[in-house]
C-alpha cells in the first residue's frame, strides 16, 4: 500500500492507561489501539512518580513514556499498513505531571505549592521514531492539555455544562454560561479498575454492568462471553448493585451474609480473612471485590463527587441552572443513572443530567487534528479557564467527608 500524505497521530498520555488513533487525511478513522502505562512500576499515581523522578529514575521514566508511545505508533501503522513517513504529525495530550516527565524536566515544582510545571505552553517533541508530536498545552499544575482536548471536543456548548473526565485525576471544566472554570481532583486508579485483583480494560470479558434481579446479580460482559475481570464501569455497576440489594451499608461496609434474607446473601464471602462480594466464580477465574477494594472506590468517587460540587460553589451557579454534565474517561461504558444514584458518584442533582461521551480526549484531538485554526482556538480556551485549586481546602475537604457514604438502603 502506497503512503497517504498526511495522516494524523493522536495519542491520551493518561497515567494508568495510554490510548491512541490514527486519522487519515480528511480525519476518518484508520486504526486505534491501546495499553498501560509501563510508569505504573513507579507507582500508581502521579505523586508517587514524581517523587521516584527526585530519586533518581527520572530518565527510566521518561524513557518508559516515550517506549509506550512508539510502540502505540508502531501498532497503528501496523493495522493501517502505513510507514512512519506517512504520518505528518501527532498531537500528544495529558496532565501536566506526565508531560513534564515525558520531557525529562525537573519535577520538583510540582510536588510543593504553588504545584506548577517548569512551562505550561504547549510544546512540538522531536524524537527518533515518532513523528513531530504537539504536547498539548496545561491551565495550570493540576489541569493539563487532556482536559482542554475534551473540551475543545465537545464545543460549542449550549447552555452551564460541567464536564468531567474521570480518570486518575477526575479532571473537570464548567461553563457556567459566561466564564470557564476548571479543577481537579485526585482519585487514583480505581474508575480503571487498576487496583482490582479481578480489575481489566474495557474489552473482551470485562464485566461492565451489573444489575438485580430478583435473587441474583446478573453481569453484562463485553462481547456476551464468560467474564474474566472488572473494567471501571464494571466496578462501579457491581458496587451500585449491592447498595441496591443490601449487601453494602450506606457507610461502605458489605453486610454479614446472615444478615441477608434473600439468596442474595449467597454473594457475601470471606477472602483472606476479610469480607468480600464474589460476583461470580468458574474453573478459570474468580471475581471477587473485596472491603479494602470498596474503601478505595469511596475515596475516589467521594473526590469527584465533592469536586463537582465544589466548583459550581466557587463559580456561584445554582443547581437548577446546570444544564447538562458531561463524563468520560475510565468509565468506559455508559451507566444507569440509577447506578450513578446508588454509589452517590456526584451529588444527586446533577445525575439526571449525565450525559456520557466516549473517549472525549481523543474526540478532542481528532477535533484540533483537522481544523486549520484548531491550535489558535485551543489556545483562547486555555486562556479563558479558571483554576480553582481544591486540594487542602477546607471546603472540599467538608465536602468530601460528606460524599463518601452511598445510598442509603436498597431502591
Amino acid at each position: 500500500m502506497t503512503a497517504s500524505p498526511a495522516l494524523q497521530l493522536l495519542i491520551d498520555l493518561g497515567t494508568t492507561r495510554l490510548a491512541s488513533r490514527l486519522l487519515d487525511a480528511q480525519g476518518d478513522l484508520l486504526a486505534e489501539a491501546g495499553l498501560d502505562n509501563p510508569q505504573f512500576v513507579h507507582g500508581t499515581d502521579v505523586i508517587r512518580r514524581l517523587q521516584a523522578a527526585t530519586e533518581g529514575v527520572a530518565a527510566e521514566l521518561q524513557q518508559l513514556a516515550l517506549q509506550a508511545v512508539t510502540q502505540l505508533t508502531a501498532e497503528l501503522l501496523k493495522q493501517a499498513g502505513q510507514p512512519l513517513a506517512a504520518v505528518r504529525q501527532g498531537l500528544l495530550a495529558a496532565n501536566p505531571a506526565m508531560i513534564t516527565l515525558l520531557r525529562g524536566q525537573p519535577v520538583a515544582g510540582l510536588l510543593r505549592p504553588p504545584y506548577r510545571p517548569p512551562s505550561l505552553d504547549g510544546v512540538w517533541l522531536h524524537e527518533a521514531g515518532l513523528p513531530p508530536l504537539y504536547l498539548l498545552p496545561a491551565v495550570s499544575g493540576f489541569v493539563g492539555g487532556d482536559l482542554l482536548a475534551y473540551v475543545y471536543g465537545q464545543l460549542p456548548l449550549v447552555g452551564p455544562t460541567l464536564l468531567i473526565d474521570v480518570g486518575t485525576n477526575g479532571e473537570m471544566a464548567l461553563w457556567d454560561g459566561q466564564a470557564w472554570w476548571c479543577s481537579s481532583v485526585a482519585a487514583g486508579p480505581t474508575f480503571e479498575g487498576a487496583h482490582l485483583a479481578c480489575g481489566m480494560r474495557a474489552e473482551a470479558g470485562a464485566v461492565y454492568d451489573v444489575a438485580v434481579e430478583e435473587d441474583r446479580l446478573r453481569l453484562r460482559v463485553i462481547g456476551d462471553g464468560l467474564p474474566r475481570g472488572l473494567c471501571g464501569s464494571g466496578l462501579t455497576a457491581a458496587i451500585g448493585a449491592a447498595v441496591a440489594a443490601g449487601l453494602v451499608a450506606a457507610d461502605g461496609g458489605l453486610r454479614p451474609a446472615a444478615d441477608i434474607d434473600s439468596n442474595l446473601a449467597r454473594y457475601l464471602c470471606q477472602d483472606a480473612g476479610q469480607p468480600a462480594l464474589c460476583l461470580y466464580r468458574d474453573a478459570r477465574c474468580q471475581l471477587l471485590i473485596r472491603q479494602e477494594e470498596i474503601r478505595q472506590f469511596q475515596l475516589a468517587k467521594g473526590a469527584l463527587h465533592a469536586g463537582a460540587e465544589c466548583l459550581l460553589e466557587r463559580a456561584g451557579l445554582a443547581p437548577p441552572a446546570l444544564e447538562w454534565v458531561l463524563l468520560s474517561g475510565a468509565l468506559g461504558q455508559a451507566l444507569a443513572p440509577q447506578t450513578l444514584k446508588n454509589v452517590a458518584l456526584l451529588p444527586e442533582y446533577m445525575i439526571k443530567k449525565v450525559r456520557f461521551v466516549g473517549a472525549g480526549v481523543l474526540v478532542g484531538l481528532g477535533r484540533l487534528a483537522v481544523r486549520p485554526e484548531g491550535l489558535a482556538e485551543l489556545d483562547a480556551l486555555r486562556r479563558a479557564m479558571r483554576p480553582y485549586p481544591l486540594s487542602g481546602t477546607p471546603a472540599f475537604e467538608q465536602a468530601f467527608l460528606a460524599a463518601l457514604d452511598f445510598a442509603s438502603g436498597p431502591a
